[in-house]
């Protein structure tokens, strides 16, 4: 089982299922060939993108991140700036470097295959390459699967919904849970916060303090976001002609003291750091996915209005905010899909908000049962939530969204508080309903653009 940590990742934008998840595919197709000596074999090579990834992967930049990936780039450390050009230059050339050292012959119109009306079996967001020898015979073919949040399955890996970058079966942690239930009785039993307890599994596979800097770079990263993002003017790339919002809302907001604005502004501040931090994952600059690109606005939202309107702020209460976050994420990645293309969009901002607020509780002084109530109570409100973006850009409705959850986040956090009663629903049973009403779903309203606002606004 992947760790709470886990659920964010460093990447660009726009999409993790969509940009992140194909582009790490593409690199590691190339990866397998380089370290089993099949590289230098390779002349040419075959991409097909299938479901979900072919239908709304023009808007979501899946075409090239794909090639990016199959150049050799990770979404970690890839410049941002050179995600366009790059494809420009092989596309130009007819020529990829596979793996980012062998060259091969490579026709961006006859090699990358997008089959709308196609669909892997396994999910929605399927991808196949394959690599060809000078003889036109297969010296490697490889199905991958992007099943949301930047995480990958290849063929063998979906037939047991297992990641390969897991746990290895020989360690076994302190505090094991799958389930909401399991996770809070582990606290209650032995008196620990859910930071603590997850702060503990960590320490199995590493030290305390490279948990504590890998959760504090993710939080900074998250900030960055929310700055760049307030203070970058233009137009969003894509064609629906968005204009970058943040900045104007965030001036009009802030032309007082911080500290002196009414409750009211402060939660729109929260709303316009998470629009800020979504208009940049738009425009495919770095962002971390939280738990996907497509929600990457809603924690850190929260997490800046923490950080600017409460006191004693210290790095301590920001590891524990996002070990929190990671550890209700968790539970959404294992027991239900945090993918839109599987359960639309409530597996996304749905599951952003459930985080943020259940994390904001907790760092406000909340004890397990109102962490739970207020991660509750987000899901409940966010189910049957669809994924409906026109024309296939993360962009209309996701960004606007992406602030209304970190607003929501902040008040039911609130109202959490308040109370000290269990809920009468409780974490793990809205997780079950939220898979179920996933499932129940039409495939028009999962990523696909064939319904809802994508069809009934008018793109251009």
């Amino acid at each position: 089982m992947l760790g709470p940590l886990d659920m964010f990742a460093i990447g660009v934008g726009p999409s993790s299922s969509h940009t992140v998840g194909p582009m790490k595919a593409g690199l590691e197709f190339a990866n397998y060939l380089n370290t089993h000596n099949l590289l230098n074999q390779v002349v040419q090579l075959k991409a097909h993108l299938y479901g979900s990834l072919a239908l709304t992967g023009a808007g979501h930049g899946t075409f090239l991140a794909v090639i990016n990936g199959l150049a050799g780039q990770h979404p970690k450390t890839i410049d941002p700036d050179t995600i366009y050009s790059r494809v420009d230059q092989i596309k130009a050339s007819k020529k990829l470097i596979l793996g980012g050292v062998h060259e091969i012959d490579f026709d961006y119109d006859l090699d990358l295959l997008i089959h709308k009306d196609q669909a892997l079996p396994e999910h929605s967001n399927g991808m196949r390459f394959i690599a060809l020898n000078q003889a036109q015979q297969i010296i490697y073919e490889q199905e991958y699967f992007s099943i949301g949040g930047g995480f990958i399955l290849d063929k063998q890996q979906i037939s047991q919904r297992k990641e390969s970058e897991g746990l290895a079966a020989d360690i076994v942690l302190p505090y094991p849970f799958s389930t909401a239930h399991e996770l809070f009785d582990h606290c209650m039993q032995h008196k620990l916060s859910i930071a603590e307890l997850v702060m503990a599994n960590e320490m199995v596979k590493r030290s305390r303090e490279d948990v504590r800097a890998e959760a504090l770079e993710i939080a900074n990263v998250m900030s960055y976001s929310v700055k760049r993002g307030l203070a970058t003017q233009g137009i969003l790339p894509g064609g629906l002609n968005v204009k970058r919002r943040a900045p104007q809302l965030y001036s009009k907001l802030s032309n007082q003291d911080l500290n002196l604005v009414s409750h009211q502004d402060q939660r729109l501040l929260a709303m316009t750091y998470a629009i800020a931090v979504n208009e940049e994952n738009a425009a495919f600059s770095r962002v971390v996915t939280a738990p996907t690109n497509g929600s990457a606005g809603t924690i850190p939202g929260v997490l800046e209005y923490y950080r600017n309107f409460y006191l004693g702020v210290t790095d301590d209460k920001i590891i524990d905010f996002i070990l929190t976050a990671g550890a209700i994420g968790n539970l959404y990645k294992y027991g239900a899909s945090i993918s839109a293309a599987e359960v639309g969009c409530q597996g996304e901002i749905g599951v952003a908000c459930s985080m943020a607020a259940g994390a904001l509780t907790a760092v406000m002084g909340g004890n397990v049962l109102q962490v739970e109530k207020a991660a509750e109570i987000a899901m409940e409100h966010c189910l049957g939530m669809t994924c409906d973006p026109i024309d296939g850009l993360v962009q209309i409705p996701c960004i606007e969204r992406n602030g209304v959850a970190a607003s929501k986040a902040i008040d039911i956090a609130k109202l959490a508080l308040l109370e000290d009663e269990p809920g009468k629903v409780s974490l793990d049973a809205v997780i079950h309903t939220m898979m179920e009403t996933g499932r129940d779903m039409s495939t028009r309203y999962k990523e696909t653009a064939l319904a809802g606002l994508a069809v009934n606004v008018v793109a251009c």
